[in-house]
């Protein structure tokens, strides 16, 4: 069977229909041979059973019979071109080159095949075809083999021609074992593979050291991810809020300006009742005297003396009116009608804005801190002390970034400074400012005052009684809050913040109490009385 498939060709066992090696080979009435799926997915296919060769035509189909003789030389074809073609490509992989970078055989001449394993005793690189001598022959099976190296002559010992299999701990340097006992030999020397095996663990020990850091770091990215996730969150609050506010408040605006509209209409519609009602009476007192003028006027130039003094007493008089002289139309006034709607928008307004700044300061309150005024950083009292000199002291804490938020009370100092600074800065005189690294508010006989430059003044509804200090380290934010009133006093942003930032408070005053015999400052663990 199997010398006469050799002397078949391919074409003999390909279908004609999928021009491919028989698969499952039936022949038709007719005896021609295709693959089982083929044909029947052909007749399927046409309304008339037609072998696709002779084209004879079968009214009914027939029946398709497996070709076994066929069949089996179909798969003896198959198996000796699957073999022929597995014996080609084991050839060609044993035949190919060397790809461009790989370390070539030493031994090949004509075209170098790609090395298999380096000899370190023969300093050669050797294919898989020339490595078979160290493989099989006793001597050289004792010969070091390495997986392929470039630059053989760089593991022996320039000097010796030995091999570098010595360590020299103390030079750092790769020896051959007569460098050990000769140049080297007080020197820390050992086998080289125990070197690598030390070093190994320590490449192991810092390669375990980087994953940490990578590990760090995922997790760093983790948390930034969380942060800018949180930041999102927030900030779809803060707008969802924004957006509601600003839309209560353009809904006041429109409905109050719709009852202003309606109302100036109405006066406006009662107005124009009232005068086209007195229109309306006049024109039918109009048309009265009309119609008994049009009789007088008839009878005057009536020649008839008998019916003149008959009709004369029934036309002479005239028809009951009424006395217009006191009767006016005054126009409707409309003055503080626009002043009270604006006024009722403003009350709207005010109760809007008293609660979102009530939420705010709920919100800034989360970031309350405990602090305690420290006595070591009191102002120290000047020798010619007077008494507008200002004395301060700061925060025993110090803060470098986050959110933080402190409540002072006021209200027992007739006139005080509040805020936050830089700890150096209460070293000697300065003046309160911003650039110089305060950022208060005061409260001093011109009223209250911040202390931008220039200085602004504010002008308060109500006098604070305690005032919220709330610092955006990050964000370069300092905002004073009026704890009572919920009110936002005024902000200090996009500040540039390099060092830490401390609670700043001076109470301005020799005659009022130090915040060394009572620190006014709110316990966040406890409610004030």
């Amino acid at each position: 069977m199997s010398a006469a498939s050799c002397l078949l060709s391919e074409d003999q066992f390909l279908c004609c229909i999928c021009l491919e090696v028989f698969t499952d080979p039936v022949s038709t009435p007719c005896g021609h041979n295709f693959c089982k799926n083929c044909i029947t997915q052909h007749w399927n296919s046409s309304p008339l059973c037609e072998c696709p060769v002779c084209k004879r035509k079968y009214y009914t189909r027939p029946e398709l019979h497996v070709n076994t003789f066929i069949s089996e030389m179909a798969a003896q074809f198959q198996l000796s071109a699957q073999q022929e073609a597995s014996s080609s490509s084991t050839r060609r992989s044993e035949q190919q080159s060397a790809k461009p970078g790989e370390v070539l055989c030493d031994v090949c001449t004509g075209t170098k095949l790609k090395a298999l394993k380096s000899c370190l005793v023969c300093l050669t690189s050797y294919c898989e075809t020339h490595l078979q001598p160290h493989q099989t022959v006793s001597g050289l099976k004792r010969h070091q083999l390495i997986d392929p190296v470039k630059s053989l002559e760089r593991r022996i010992c320039s000097k010796h021609d030995k091999p570098l299999e010595m360590f020299c701990k103390t030079d750092q340097m790769c020896v051959c074992v007569v460098c050990s006992v000769s140049d080297h030999k007080r020197h820390d020397v050992v086998p080289l593979k125990e070197e690598y095996k030390v070093k190994k663990a320590g490449l192991v020990k810092k390669q375990a050291e980087l994953q940490g850091m990578i590990l760090k770091r995922l997790e760093k990215i983790q948390e930034v991810k969380r942060s800018v996730q949180l930041s999102k969150e927030e900030a779809d609050r803060e707008l969802e809020g924004g957006v509601q506010f600003f839309v209560d408040l353009m809904e006041s605006i429109e409905r109050g300006l719709d009852e202003l509209t309606e109302a100036v209409k109405e006066k406006q519609r009662t107005a124009e009742k009232q005068a086209a009602d007195v229109i309306k009476e006049l024109e039918q007192e109009i048309f009265e005297l009309t119609k008994r003028s049009s009789e007088m006027e008839q009878l005057s130039s009536s020649e008839d003396h008998l019916q003149f003094i008959h009709n004369f007493s029934s036309v002479k008089a005239v028809p009951p009116t009424k006395d217009w002289t006191n009767t006016s139309i005054h126009p409707p006034s409309y003055e503080g009608m626009v002043v009270r709607a604006v006024s009722q928008v403003e009350k709207k307004l005010n109760d809007q804005m008293k609660s979102l700044f009530e939420d705010e300061l709920k919100r800034v309150q989360w970031y309350r801190c405990y602090a305690v005024l420290d006595p070591d950083t009191v102002h120290p009292r000047p020798p010619q002390y007077k008494g507008n000199d200002c004395r301060c002291v700061l925060s025993n804490l110090g803060y470098s970034s986050g959110r933080f938020y402190f409540e002072v009370t006021v209200d027992k100092w007739s006139t005080w400074t509040l805020g936050v600074t830089r700890k150096d800065n209460v070293k000697g005189q300065v003046q309160l400012s911003s650039s110089n690294g305060f950022w208060t508010l005061c409260l001093c006989s011109d009223g209250y005052v911040v202390s931008t430059e220039p200085a602004v003044h504010l002008s308060l509804r109500s006098k604070p009684v305690k005032v919220g200090v709330y610092v955006h380290y990050d964000e370069g934010l300092v905002c004073f809050y009026d704890v009572s009133t919920a009110a936002l006093i005024y902000s200090f942003s996009d500040c540039s913040f390099t060092e830490k930032l401390y609670l700043f408070f001076s109470p301005w005053g020799h005659t009022q109490p130090t915040p060394q015999s009572g620190p006014p400052l709110t316990n966040p663990l406890r409610n004030d009385p």
